[in-house]
C-alpha cells in the first residue's frame, strides 16, 4: 500500500476549494476512449511479501537448466566475479549524477575512463557518458544528424531493412512525431548485406545521414568501406550502429572509407552486463569532434586545479537542465551509471587482448554451431555474407514450432524471423537467428544439433 499522506477530508477540501466534484473531473480534458477503461480492475490482489517471494522463486526457476543461443541484440557472456563486486560497492552502487564535482571525483574519473575506453573501440574522437539503451541511442543520433549535417535541408534518412527491427521500432516511435522520415533500404536476398546497387535509387537525393548496422540483425557482415563513402559521396553522414564485441575484431567505424563514420551508437550490455529477464541495458553514443556540440547528454573532462592536481568534471550539458530548452538537443536526464560502470571495469579487467579473444571465439564457435546445425538434412544457411556471432538457419518446418519443441528439451534455440520479415523474404517465413558466444562449449553445441535434429525427424 502506498503512502499517501492526504485523508479523505483533506482531499474533500482540497477540491472544495478548487470548486471539482472529484478528483476525476480533474482529468476531463482526457478523451474517453484514452481511458483505461476498467482494464487496471483486472490486476490481481496484491500478494504478501512471502508469497511474491514463492512466485518469484517459481518464476527464476524457469531459466535454470536451458542452454540458450538467443541473441538478436542481448547477449550471453562471461562476466568476471570483479566486475560486479567492484560495480556494486556503495561508492558506485548508489552514485547519482555527479553535479557537485568536488564531491564526486571518483564517479566523474569512472565516466571519463567510459569515454575513454568506448572512442577507443570505436576509433571516434568523442564519447559522451552514455544514453539509455542501443535503440533509443540511434533515435538521438538520427535527429543529431538534421543538426549536425548542415548541408542536408531534408529531415529524411535512410535505414536499412538489415537494421534491427527493435532499433527501427524505437527509433520510429521517437523521431516521426518530430516530422522525420525514415527511408527503408532493402537487403540483398543472396548475401544477407546491404548493397550498393539498393541505394542507387537515392543518389542525388537529399537525406540527412544513412544508417550503417555492423554487424547487422542476421549477424551479416557489411561492406561497410563502400557504404560510408557513397553516402559522403552524396552529402550524407553515416551514422554507424555496432556490437561493441564485435570492434574488437573488426574495423572500427572511425576507419570505415576514407573519412570514417561520423556518428557511432550501439548497445553496451555484451560489455559486463549480465541477461536478466529484459535488462539492465545501456547506449553508448561517439561522434567526430567537429559534431561534439550537437550530440545530446553530457561529456566529462579532465583538467587540473589551480595547484595543478588532476580532476574531472561536467565538461558539456547540452540538456534542458543546464541550458535553456530552445538549446537543448536532448531531454536525456542521466547516464545508466552502474551498467556503464560495469562496462568499464569489465574493459579495463579484459584489456585489448582479452577483448580480442572473446570476439575470436565468439565467431568461431557461431562458425561451428552453423557448421553442425547444417549438417542436418532440410537446415541451410540462409544468406552467404560473412557473419560475426549470429547466423540465419532456414528450416524445413515452422520456426515457432520448431523453437517451442526445442524450449520442452531445455534448448532455447534462437529467434524466428517469420513476424519482421516474412513479407520482405518468403525463405525468412521459416527461419531461425541463432547465436553463440565464448560461454557455449563444443557440447553445448553438440547439445543442440541433436536436440535440433530430434525435432525435425
Amino acid at each position: 500500500m502506498p503512502y499517501i499522506p492526504h485523508t479523505p477530508d483533506d482531499v474533500r477540501a482540497m477540491l472544495d476549494a478548487i470548486g471539482a466534484d472529484s478528483i476525476e473531473d480533474l482529468f476531463d480534458e482526457i478523451p474517453a476512449h484514452l481511458k483505461a477503461a476498467g482494464r487496471l480492475d483486472a490486476l490481481p490482489e496484491g500478494l504478501s511479501e512471502m508469497e511474491v517471494t514463492r512466485l518469484m522463486n517459481e518464476r527464476a526457476a524457469q531459466d535454470a537448466g536451458a542452454v540458450s543461443f538467443i541473441g538478436a541484440g542481448a547477449y550471453q557472456h562471461h562476466i568476471p566475479a570483479a566486475v560486479w563486486e567492484i560495480a556494486t560497492r556503495g561508492e558506485f552502487y548508489t552514485a547519482y549524477t555527479p553535479y557537485q564535482a568536488e564531491a564526486s571525483q571518483g564517479t566523474l574519473q569512472v565516466i571519463y575512463e567510459f569515454q575513454t575506453l568506448m572512442t577507443r573501440l570505436t576509433a571516434m574522437d568523442v564519447s559522451n557518458a552514455s544514453v539509455y539503451d542501443g535503440a533509443s541511442g540511434l533515435a538521438e543520433a538520427v535527429l543529431m544528424s538534421l543538426r549536425a549535417n548542415r548541408k542536408s535541408k531534408s529531415r529524411k534518412v535512410l535505414v536499412p531493412a538489415a537494421l534491427n527491427p527493435r532499433y527501427t521500432s524505437a527509433t520510429r516511435a521517437i523521431v516521426e512525431n518530430q516530422d522525420v522520415a525514415l527511408e527503408t533500404v532493402p537487403f540483398c536476398q543472396e548475401k544477407g548485406q546491404t548493397l550498393i546497387d539498393a541505394l542507387k535509387q537515392h543518389e542525388g537525393d537529399d537525406y540527412a545521414a544513412l544508417v550503417i548496422s555492423q554487424p547487422n540483425y542476421f549477424g551479416s557482415l557489411e561492406e561497410v568501406d563502400a557504404l560510408t563513402d557513397w553516402a559522403h559521396a552524396n552529402g550524407m553522414l553515416v551514422i554507424a550502429v555496432v556490437n561493441p564485441t564485435a570492434m574488437a575484431l573488426i574495423t572500427p567505424p572511425g576507419e570505415w572509407g576514407e573519412d570514417g563514420a561520423d556518428i557511432v551508437v550501439g548497445e553496451g550490455q555484451p560489455l559486463g552486463v549480465p541477461l536478466s529477464s529484459g535488462g539492465p541495458y545501456f547506449g553508448f553514443m561517439c561522434c567526430k569532434q567537429k559534431y561534439v556540440r550537437q550530440m545530446p547528454g553530457r561529456i566529462i573532462g579532465r583538467t587540473v586545479d589551480m595547484e595543478g592536481k588532476q580532476g574531472f568534471t561536467l565538461a558539456l550539458q547540452a540538456r534542458e537542465q543546464h541550458i535553456r530548452r530552445s538549446k537543448a538537443t536532448s531531454n536525456i536526464c542521466t547516464n545508466q551509471g552502474l551498467a556503464m560502470t560495469a562496462a568499464t571495469i569489465y574493459t579495463s579487467l579484459l584489456g585489448p587482448d582479452g577483448l580480442t579473444n572473446v570476439a575470436a571465439h565468439c565467431h568461431a564457435n557461431t562458425q561451428a554451431l552453423a557448421d553442425k546445425l547444417t549438417a542436418i538434412d532440410g537446415v541451410e544457411r540462409a544468406f552467404t555474407a560473412p557473419t560475426f556471432h549470429e547466423v540465419v538457419l532456414t528450416l524445413p518446418k515452422p520456426a515457432g514450432e520448431v523453437l517451442a519443441a526445442l524450449a520442452e528439451k531445455d534448448v532455447l534455440g534462437g529467434v524466428s524471423l517469420a513476424n519482421d520479415y516474412a513479407m520482405a523474404s518468403p525463405k525468412l517465413e521459416n527461419a531461425i537467428l541463432v547465436n553463440a558466444t565464448e560461454v557455449h562449449s563444443e557440447g553445448d553445441l553438440d547439445l543442440f544439433a541433436v536436440a535440433l535434429k530430434e525435432v525435425l525427424a
